[in-house]
């Protein structure tokens, strides 16, 4: 169970496992294990005015937060979400108290009972004072744009809340041992919870052990989330002397934890006649939920890739994420790319729509080129690959063809061209300091990072890595299980970055590690001068310059470039938007491991169709009313098209082999890839999910073709719902 090391088991498609590492968290059940549970607000906004426990304690281990040895708070960008709320209570399903018993039976029936002073809460961002984070990025003279403008275009486009629905929900197991806690969790940052747990419990990070299980997917759900469960977990085994579980099920994990932020997205563009963009004006407002979180970085990244991949002189982004009574809203696949490129690639559709020109066409105009600059300044180095992508994608899926085809049927095709940036934004990776290393082992080498392998094939890809650079046969290759105790800080399983920032750190470390050896064999090594291990902190590639004040500089180091084309069918009848075709070209400099990169193309595409299509979040009275899989809809393998996936590479120089990112991408450019192609239908979408009842509800015109539309200036159209969707209240649109 607490083994910390295992050899690759290489499987028939290539791939590797690390044996030896710990289980799932469900099955890991040592002596004297408590069973663990969560007493949760029943309102979103009010006092706790009396708490009573309303059956037999005996055998029970209670915690409230009184009994927390550190500082109550979830350590992470702001210190302001309470790990069990202390009175107050901003959020439903917000943690009040804790439980534990080793019999699950009685832990289950323990009921309590909680009388509350109701507050008037706020669930609409748009109403909302309480600013957690803002924005502000500019370039050019934005006004000298309009005016050099024939055409003027505005929109207002809008996101809904998106669950992970990840396999295996949230659990950890907390153990008491050596004067200290360990935890072992279904988690994708184990450092991120260490700090975390040192804050809450008040103890030295000597005694605070993290280790990763084997993990059934993440999507961003598990990168800070981890931190709350497994500071309850601790709390009650610190309290008991004994082991804690505490798992979710399906339910309270729905209910609980984090999900995508909200977005309302207001676009207003100057464009000429010919289709030259003269001026970006975006507000981007995003919810942020009850507390911080993540929120102030998923709104940077958002607001960077506002403008989506265009050229513009004068650029004007002002973004804000604001505080709402819902449960707090944090990392997901994207990171807040996906809202905005949302409102970017449905606003260029309007504007070919406006000018009478071919979508294709527009974007191959305005598309960023090598030696551009994009709204903060960044000079985009030779990798830059719009018009690549742009181009196969529109050959490859017979983009104009089947437009002129399908006009006047039920079937419909769009396109989105998009981009996302590879690694931490701006100066992250530079403050992480993220640190690798590579172990000389009898029979080759072990990789010692903190990177999690959550179904991505991050231990394959590091494996490839270490054995190319060596020289060695990739068998020789182990991967130590993500251990705080045993493995240094190499920063979390994030932003697209495992492969080209830790995956770089391990390649120097190899190369380094390969001319120390001089030729021996790893046990010739090791019986005449004894143990060997490699480490390199990371460091910025030269030229890389970038200030948080202003946004001004190289938002990241490198982008991957992507184009889908998404065809699709109209029902008549129920309005229902069935996918049919995807094609897919994503550009991310190499692809180490092509078989996992075409996986998490695929996998990112059909989640990105959940999002587009079905998958609604419906919120009352600050809660999630559907958290259960009968009706939060996610696709199928029956629901997801044939998917032509095409992979181009422009190396990047400081990635390993030319390595970017492509975890997140794929998800990106689903969504206004398949609003697009209903708006080919003549249905004007703006919301999504665009479920059949948004159809059927939504603006219809004669379906768009090639010259469909005459130039014309339009306006924001009115408020068309609140952020977040609230089931009832004030422009909810249902």
């Amino acid at each position: 169970m607490s083994r910390a090391v295992g050899r690759n088991v290489v499987r028939k498609d290539g791939s590797a496992k690390a044996a030896g590492t710990a289980r799932y968290v469900d099955d890991l059940t040592p002596p004297g294990l408590l069973h663990a549970r969560t007493i949760r607000s029943a309102i979103p906004c009010g006092e706790v005015v009396r708490l009573r426990l309303a059956f037999d304690t005996s055998g029970f281990t209670i915690v409230e937060a009184r009994d927390i040895p550190g500082r109550n708070v979830v350590s992470l960008i702001t210190d302001d979400q309470p790990c069990l709320a202390d009175g107050l209570v901003l959020h439903a399903a917000e943690p009040i108290l804790l439980l534990a018993h080793e019999d699950r039976e009685r832990l289950l029936a323990a009921e309590v009972e909680i009388d509350y002073r109701v507050q008037e809460p706020v669930f609409d961002a748009e109403r909302s004072d309480h600013v957690f984070k803002h924005v502000a990025i500019g370039k050019g003279d934005i006004d000298e744009g309009f005016r050099r403008a024939d055409i003027v275009v505005e929109g207002e486009y809008r996101t809904g809340h998106q669950e992970h629905l990840y396999i295996e929900p949230n659990g950890v197991l907390a153990i008491p041992e050596n004067g200290g806690i360990t935890v072992i969790g279904s988690l994708q940052c184990p450092y991120y919870v260490h700090r975390a747990l040192a804050v809450l419990l008040g103890m030295p990070d000597a005694k605070v052990r993290v280790v990763q299980a084997e993990t059934g997917g993440g999507f961003g759900g598990k990168e800070e989330y981890p931190s709350m469960i497994a500071g309850h977990a601790c709390l009650l085994a610190l309290k008991s002397g004994r082991p804690v579980k505490l798992v979710y099920d399906r339910g309270e994990d729905m209910l609980a934890t984090t999900k995508r932020h909200p977005s309302v997205v207001r676009h207003r563009t100057g464009v000429t006649r010919d289709g030259r963009l003269t001026a970006m004006d975006i507000d981007v407002l995003m919810d942020g939920g009850a507390y911080c979180t993540l929120s102030p970085v998923v709104l940077s990244r958002g607001c960077l890739h506002a403008t989506g991949p265009y050229r513009c002189d004068h650029v004007r982004v002002n973004g804000r994420v604001v505080m709402t009574n819902t449960p707090p809203n944090g990392a997901f696949r994207g990171f807040g790319a996906p809202q905005t490129l949302f409102a970017a690639e449905v606003h260029m559709e309007r504007i070919a729509e406006a000018l009478g020109l071919d979508p294709a066409r527009l974007r191959e105009m305005n598309a960023l080129r090598p030696g551009d600059t994009t709204a903060t300044g960044q000079v985009l180095g030779r990798d830059a690959a719009a018009i690549d992508v742009l181009r196969t994608a529109v050959t490859r899926s017979a983009y104009r063809r089947k437009r002129r085809q399908y006009r006047g049927t039920n079937r419909g095709i769009g396109m989105s061209l998009f981009f996302h940036g590879a690694g931490f934004t701006g100066s992250g990776e530079v403050r992480l300091q993220s640190k690798a290393s590579l172990e000389l082992t009898p029979a080759g080498v072990r990789v010692l990072v903190a990177s999690t392998d959550i179904g991505q094939g991050q231990r394959t890809v590091h494996a490839q890595i270490v054995a190319d650079a060596l020289g060695i046969p990739y068998e020789q290759v182990e991967v130590a299980v993500a251990d705080t105790s045993r493995v240094p800080d190499s920063g979390p399983t994030v932003a697209s970055r495992t492969t080209m920032v830790v995956g770089g750190l391990l390649r120097q470390c190899a190369a380094e590690m390969r001319k120390t050896l001089g030729g021996l064999t790893p046990a010739a090594y090791l019986r005449a001068r004894g143990p060997l291990i490699v480490t390199k902190q990371y460091e910025p590639p030269p030229g890389l310059v970038w200030d948080d004040e202003t946004y001004r500089g190289s938002a990241y180091g490198s982008y991957g470039w992507a184009c889908d084309v998404i065809e699709v069918e109209r029902d008549p009848v129920t309005e229902e938007i069935r996918p049919l075709r995807v094609t897919a070209v994503h550009e991310i400099g190499k692809a180490i491991f092509p078989l996992g990169a075409r996986g998490q193309i695929e996998g990112g595409t059909a989640q990105g169709l959940g999002y587009a299509l079905t998958e609604e979040v419906v919120m009352r009275e600050g809660a999630m009313a559907n958290a259960q899989l009968t009706n939060y809809i996610v696709p199928t393998t029956l629901d997801t098209p044939p998917m032509d996936v095409v992979l181009l590479e422009k190396p990047y120089a400081y990635g390993p082999y030319g390595a970017k990112g492509v975890g997140e991408m794929p998800f990106d450019g689903v969504a206004p890839a398949v609003v697009n192609a209903i708006r080919s239908l003549g249905i004007d979408i703006r919301d999504i999910p665009a479920t059949p009842e948004r159809v059927m509800a939504a603006p219809h015109a004669e379906a768009r073709g090639p010259a469909a539309t005459k130039p014309r200036k339009e306006r924001i159209p009115p408020d068309r719902g609140v952020v977040g969707r609230e089931a009832t209240g004030k422009g909810t649109p249902r």
